[in-house]
């Protein structure tokens, strides 16, 4: 590392099989970041995930839409200007059953990678 900050020009694009945008902007996918990682997101309508429990933190930050998190068994309903902090270990599952698209950030603490998620089926 030549200078103590980066400059992101070009998220990658992380590939889906369900219609959702993810592009990650820090993190172990775009620049090898394995404390955090930030991506921007839109969540098309009808999209959910399966539940997981994951070993990070991760905070949404609702940009425009809604968004349905089942926290440990809560249900918890996001709109723009909102966010959320679900600490790592809580069993979590995201959707958005609503009619438009969700956009919104993500950080997650230490980086999302697809083992640290632990996706329930």
């Amino acid at each position: 590392m030549d200078k103590n900050y980066i400059k992101q020009t070009s998220p990658v694009t992380i590939p889906t099989d369900d219609e959702k945008l993810i592009e990650e902007h820090f993190g172990n996918a775009s620049t090898g970041e394995d404390a955090f990682s930030v991506a921007h997101m839109v969540a098309p309508p009808g999209w959910s995930e399966p539940p997981q429990e994951p070993e990070f933190n991760e905070i949404t930050i609702m940009i425009s839409g809604k968004k349905h998190v089942t926290i440990d068994g809560d249900e918890v309903e996001l709109s723009a200007g909102e966010s959320l902090l679900v600490r790592a270990g809580a069993r979590v599952q995201y959707s958005n059953p609503f009619d438009e698209p969700a956009e919104y950030w993500s950080v997650c603490l230490p980086a999302f990678t697809p083992e640290r998620v632990n996706r329930k089926q």
